[in-house]
């Protein structure tokens, strides 16, 4: 444990950078209501009940406990799979901190709210990315870094 603690740390600090600015998104900005920072880019405070991409959101609510369910399975797992890689393997555990941090930022949401907060609204001209969050981009960068190291590993 003590060996790898440095990386659950890490973890531990992107989970409270990803409940900050949900935070700060949920305290100033209203559901449904933009702030436009410039043509590409705006903050909008959306609750996401389903899962990327809002997939599952238009169900009954069970999807709240599911998402949830597979959110906690998936951190243990990934706190396993931590402890089962050896500490030279540095890039792999960095990358399985990001993504332990942002499964672990949507479950906070999810179990504490039944939504998760998302805001980070990319556009342009009538294309509109779905909108994401931190939490959302921890996860995306944890899974190209475990690439990444399978790659060099190779």
């Amino acid at each position: 444990m003590t060996k790898i603690k440095h990386y659950f740390f890490l973890a531990l600090l992107l989970v409270l950078l990803d409940q900050v600015t949900k935070l700060l998104v949920y305290g100033y900005i209203k559901p449904n209501n933009s702030i436009v920072i410039n043509e590409f880019f705006s903050l909008t405070h959306v609750h996401n009940y389903g899962a990327a991409f809002s997939f599952l959101a238009d169900q009954s609510g069970w999807q709240r406990y599911a998402l949830s369910g597979i959110s906690m399975i998936a951190s243990m797992a990934i706190i396993i799979w931590m402890y089962r890689t050896s500490t030279t393997q540095i890039l792999k555990l960095s990358a399985l901190a990001v993504l332990l941090a942002g499964a672990v930022g949507n479950l906070i949401d999810r179990a504490a709210l039944g939504f998760v907060i998302d805001f980070i609204d990319l556009h342009y001209q009538t294309f509109y990315w779905p909108i994401f969050n931190v939490a959302d981009i921890l996860i995306s960068v944890g899974v190209l870094l475990l690439l990444l190291a399978d790659i060099k590993k190779s």
